[in-house]
């Protein structure tokens, strides 16, 4: 699923493909149009394309087939130190042997900026990224939050049309990287720059993208905000790589009324919103939320499916109860709740009923 190019795309890939061999392509026929101001992120699997389409619009790799434009002009055969652009990336890219105040004023030297004006723009620059009082320090001397947040102050310093990002976070632990990640976000929403931002990190795209564009094997699966890629995935790809997801295997029996009659492989039959199957017979795979499946019968919800489980493990993960079952043949069927202090605690062994919303099953296709 691709965003065909519009006329007043503020960037644009048309056609694209990329290949290094000459025989196979790790981009094929790319469309797709980003909006001024939007914060688009591209998340995929390693090798699925995204990183290419990062490199070639920033100008260090060039399109085999296409054209990419940048503000509606052409820029294939523009250098990347013409575009405009601003780039950060994973491992920072700082000089090390300048301070973070020329790191910054490197950008602005080239393209000729006068003294004066270096000097505002650097101040203005650190003091978005709350990096003020850092001017004189080399980057050694910067923890790796203090760096990252450097690297991104040197991109947008000259005001550019676009910033790029190639997994900037990738190397900071966990809590430093989610409180970047809320940075970043706050500060793209205050400036309103373009950004189009690379990640395999599902939990990251969800948390500061506008539109995000998932990509598989050079093709971009599903582009949506990040609400309708988890709450209505398009494919089983999409469904299984967009946080935890149920799968169970079955045929379908019938469709009509826009709903999908579903026989299990062990013989139940359920409803589901049918998403990609098309045809009676078709194998399915019927994709539910472990957040959406409930095992208190006061909870379930009206119209409920219900099929009986066996608890496999419970793992305490603090804020929630993760709850690994058998259902329907499947050994992995997981149920999330709450960790509340009147919860009921389940243990291996125990047999309930678990239930689910038929609305909260897409019946999708098998891969």
């Amino acid at each position: 699923m691709t965003s065909e190019p519009r006329n007043d795309a503020f960037v644009a890939f048309e056609h694209v493909q990329k290949s290094y061999d000459g025989v196979s392509l790790v981009v094929k026929d790319l469309n797709l149009a980003i909006a001024r101001g939007e914060f688009l992120t591209m998340l995929g699997p390693s090798g699925s394309g995204k990183t290419t389409c990062l490199m070639m619009l920033a100008g260090f790799e060039t399109a085999t087939h296409g054209e990419i434009r940048l503000d509606g002009r052409p820029i294939n055969q523009v250098p990347p130190h013409k575009r405009g652009i601003g780039m950060v990336f994973q491992n920072y890219a700082l000089f090390p042997h300048m301070t973070v105040g020329e790191n910054l004023a490197f950008p602005l030297e080239v393209r000729g900026m006068g003294r004066d004006e270096r000097e505002t723009r650097i101040r203005r620059a650190l003091d978005m990224v709350q990096m003020g009082a850092f001017l004189s320090r080399r980057p050694a001397q910067l923890s790796g939050g203090q760096q990252q947040r450097i690297a991104l102050a040197r991109a947008l310093v000259f005001d550019p049309k676009l910033v790029l990002m190639d997994e900037p976070l990738g190397a900071l632990d966990k809590q430093l990287r989610e409180h970047m990640q809320f940075e970043i976000k706050h500060l793209h929403e205050s400036l309103g720059i373009t950004v189009v931002y690379v990640t395999h990190d599902q939990g990251e795209a969800l948390t500061m993208s506008d539109r995000v564009a998932v990509f598989n094997d050079g093709r971009i699966q599903q582009l949506a905000p990040p609400a309708d890629l988890y709450e209505r995935p398009g494919n089983s790809f999409v469904a299984q790589f967009i946080g935890e997801n149920n799968k169970l295997p079955g045929t379908i029996e019938d469709l009509s009324g826009g709903k999908a009659l579903v026989r299990l492989a062990t013989g139940e039959l359920i409803d589901a919103t049918p998403v990609n199957v098309t045809e009676k017979g078709q194998k399915t795979l019927v994709s539910i939320r472990p957040e959406r499946v409930e095992f208190k019968p006061e909870l379930m919800p009206a119209g409920a499916h219900t099929l009986e489980a066996e608890v496999l493990e419970v793992i305490y993960m603090g804020d929630i109860l993760r709850t690994r079952m058998r259902v329907a043949g499947t050994d992995d069927f997981v149920v999330k709740c709450r960790n509340t202090l009147d919860q009921i605690r389940l243990s291996a062994g125990e047999r309930v009923r678990v239930g689910w919303h038929p609305e909260d099953a897409r019946a999708l296709d098998v891969i």
